[in-house]
């Protein structure tokens, strides 16, 4: 049966109750793809330094820091020298300024000023520094002291909620042999603990570790600091600080959140960054890896988090990775190497050799190989037309599975932005038509990014815009639909989709929008009855971080098992401080509610989805928002039902706006139960809650049980929540 003939919804006027019949009779031909929960992350703000990473400290390299400047017509972006520009990054204080938002920006921007690395500030007026390199090349700092016991320093979070013991690593040299020291002090000034180095005219990499009293205060900020016991002149290259319970350099939290919610798999590098990132500048001796700007986000590449290090994670969380090569200034031959260096032979393979020397003997075996990231944007370094999209995916496809004919390559699509002032890029909306055209018989699967949303005014009311992301899986599940005809028609067998980046795209800006009625180009709105109209502001905005992002991707999820074994892969935006995932700050991590929302559904996969007869009301909206159009009659509550070996899944979603609760009735039809139901519930009291630093459990499931009587399940379906329903077999 057909996957997208299981749900079936006849519309009522009831505002308030919702029939749910359950139907294992009808069952689709394919089960519920583990991939649909997967997620991605990138080399952008903190979502891996100062998110993924444990790695502490702000520039640990001592390198230029890169402000993020205009962009350059081939894509990207340069760096920005002017100060006044500077200063304003600086004061907003956005990530990826992991630093504490209290230190001083006069005295970060006077040392910056005077050549000392952004983010690290002298201990007294005395110390005199200079810019210097390092023996790999990276740029390094050198530090004169006239007095004893002084140098650099930062002001910093440290995870003490959780670990007292910390190690560092010093790269470093003296113009003659010396004692320096790191030390930890209160903000105020009071020593903690220190760890002597001693430093040779050499170039040496010094290692150490301090502990701290176990009654310090959790939430402090201090001082780290890098002096010499009496007056000197060091060079150092760079001071990593790493929490003792980092696993494998990870941060042990985010690990255990992405390993207990059975992550399947995640994407990475990019995103956008991977279109300027060279491979190879991310193996070998981490300590001799070149610092470089990120080539697309504010701040610098460390390339403490390459390959290995990503591959090492995917272990520790259980999952598997996926990766987007450079399609952007990169070349077929150096994505071949990529290939093989994760996957070759190490006794028949060069690449696969030169893993091995890195101390990887075993080949990753990576499967799914993604060619480019949104070459179709200007913002995209080496950014391309439709034709040159096609043209790089002929020559990077053929060289890459030359090196591994097994792996499974996705092309870089574009379906769902039409926009005209996009039109010289996409050949006015057919970018993959023009794909297929010209290289359709090699084509596997193509990839695309829903971020949708746009820019939308303090007139719109936010339900209506709740209402128009809810009911948006609706329009893509048809969008897609018509890709996976036009694939098939144009040769491809056994067609693939991968939406490869996924979140809420709404901004705020001014009082106009890119969203509005259909044909008028304005956004504004009423709120739907039983609803009072709100103004739109930076707190009701329906953001990632909210719980309008959990119940918008299990719309978008339901869509796509719907949707049969086209919808292959979805990698959520994104796994730490990017979109919606985990958070990390201060040193501290917490889950946004589209992580338990994810974590809860992924208990779907392996199970095969079954018919559900839907009896319930709909919602309508007005209004435009840029790619989501106005939509009508969509059942206000989406439902995916799933059966396992050993229970029947549902997953429900209310996707009203108003205040009443709806009332639910699962009839579970010929299903067996064995005991009571299990009722997983997330949700708000508003679209726009979410969780944070202080209130980390705001949003989180709750659990409780509801009796199984004459083959039903009542379930009460708060406004703003979901729920996954679970009844063992007998």
């Amino acid at each position: 049966m057909p996957a997208d003939d299981l749900f079936v919804h006849r519309a009522t006027d009831d505002a308030t109750t919702a029939n749910v019949t359950v139907d294992t009779s009808r069952r689709a031909g394919h089960d519920v793809n583990p991939y649909l929960f997967a997620k991605f992350c990138e080399h952008l703000g903190n979502n891996i330094y100062h998110g993924m990473d444990a790695q502490i400290l702000f520039n640990p390299v001592f390198g230029e820091w890169h402000f993020r400047g205009s962009g350059i017509p081939s894509g990207g972006n340069g760096p920005t020298y002017d100060i006044a520009d500077i200063r304003e990054t600086v004061e907003e204080h956005d990530r990826p300024l992991a630093y504490p938002e209290s230190t001083d920006t006069d005295a970060l921007l006077d040392a910056y000023q005077r050549a000392l690395a952004f983010g690290w500030l002298p201990t007294d007026d005395g110390v005199a520094f200079s810019p210097d390199t390092g023996p790999s090349g990276n740029c390094a700092q050198r530090i004169e002291t006239d007095a004893a016991d002084e140098g650099v320093e930062q002001r910093t979070h440290l995870p003490l909620h959780r670990i007292d013991e910390y190690e560092f690593r010093c790269k470093v040299r003296a113009v003659e042999a010396t004692t320096a020291r790191v030390t930890v002090a209160t903000d105020d000034g009071d020593e903690l603990a220190d760890a002597e180095l001693d430093v040779g005219e050499e170039w040496a990499t010094v290692e150490g570790d301090f502990e701290l009293p176990s009654d310090v205060d959790p939430d402090g900020i201090y001082r780290i600091s890098l002096t010499a016991d009496e007056p000197a002149e060091i060079v150092v290259e760079r001071l990593l600080l790493y929490p003792s319970d980092h696993v494998d350099y990870a941060d042990p939290e985010v690990v255990e959140f992405l390993r207990d919610s059975d992550l399947p798999a995640l994407r990475w590098p990019g995103g956008n960054f991977v279109s300027g990132y060279d491979w190879r500048d991310g193996i070998g001796p981490v300590d001799e890896r070149p610092t470089k700007p990120n080539p697309n986000w504010e701040g610098l590449e460390y390339n403490l988090f390459g390959t290995d290090e990503f591959m090492q994670f995917c272990e520790n969380v259980g999952c598997e990775p996926t990766i987007c090569i450079n399609a952007g200034d990169g070349t077929p031959e150096e994505a071949a190497k990529w290939v093989e260096y994760c996957n070759g032979d190490p006794e028949e393979t060069e690449m696969g050799q030169l893993r091995a020397e890195n101390g990887h003997p075993e080949p990753y075996d990576v499967t799914y190989w993604e060619v480019g990231n949104e070459l179709w944007g200007q913002w995209q370094v080496r950014w391309t037309t439709a034709a040159g999209n096609a043209d790089r995916y002929e020559r990077f496809s053929e060289a890459m599975l030359d090196v591994d004919p097994d792996i499974k390559l996705t092309a870089c699509g574009l379906e769902t932005n039409d926009d005209p002032g996009m039109g010289p890029l996409t050949t006015n909306g057919r970018w993959n038509d023009t794909l297929l055209e010209r290289v359709g018989d090699d084509i596997r699967a193509i990839s695309d990014h829903v971020l949708a949303g746009g820019q939308v005014g303090r007139d719109t009311d936010p339900r209506e815009l709740f209402r128009a992301y809810m009911g948006f899986s609706k329009e893509f599940g048809e969008v897609f639909r018509g890709l996976e005809d036009r694939m098939r028609e144009a040769g491809v067998d056994d067609p693939r989709f991968d939406l490869t980046e996924l979140q809420l795209f709404a901004g705020l800006e001014g009082d106009t929008s890119e969203g509005g009625p259909a044909g008028d180009g304005e956004s504004a709105g009423e709120s739907e009855p039983g609803g009072e109209a709100e103004e739109l502001t930076e707190e009701t905005l329906p953001t990632p971080v909210t719980i309008s992002e959990a119940l918008y991707n299990a719309c978008i999820r339901n869509e796509m098992i719907r949707m049969g074994e086209f919808a292959e892969m979805l990698t959520h935006s994104a796994s730490v401080n990017h979109g919606g995932g985990l958070q990390k700050s201060g040193e501290r991590v917490w889950a946004d509610p589209c992580h338990y929302g994810r974590a809860l559904t992924t208990a779907l996969a392996g199970d095969t989805p079954v018919g559900a007869d839907v009896e319930c009301g709909t919602i309508s909206t007005e209004y435009t928002f840029r790619e989501i159009s106005p939509v009508e009659g969509v059942p206000a509550v989406d439902v995916m039902a799933t059966e396992g070996e050993d229970a029947l899944r549902v997953v429900l979603v209310n996707r009203t706006s108003h205040e009443e609760p709806i009332d639910v009735s699962v009839d579970l039809g010929s299903f067996e139960a064995d005991g009571d139901a299990e009722i997983a519930t997330l949700g708000a009291e508003t679209w726009h809650e979410q969780n944070s630093r202080e209130d980390p459990e705001h949003v989180t499931p709750e659990y409780n049980e509801a009796a199984v009587t004459d083959g039903a399940v009542e379930v009460t379906l708060d406004p703003y929540s979901m729920i996954r329903l679970t009844v063992s077999s007998t």
